[in-house]
């Protein structure tokens, strides 16, 4: 068998595989879509509390003013 054969037939086999893994998979259901969203929901809820913390808040107020400041 010459090269360029040995490649398509890896490739096609390649191919049959990742087409079977994808038939299997065929995506969340709904309960995990709304798992999905229960926790990305809570996850923003943390971030927003940290960022409109005090601290936080006087750091990136602090940053921005530096970065206008700069001279070009």
């Amino acid at each position: 068998m010459n090269k360029a054969a040995e490649v398509r037939a890896r490739t096609r086999a390649l191919v049959r595989r990742v087409r079977s893994a994808v038939q299997r998979d065929s995506g969340m259901v709904t309960s995990e879509y709304a798992v999905g969203i229960i926790a990305a929901v809570a996850f923003a809820a943390v971030l927003y509390k940290v960022l409109t913390s005090g601290q936080v808040s006087a750091e990136l107020q602090d940053i921005v003013k530096r970065a206008l400041g700069v001279r070009m």
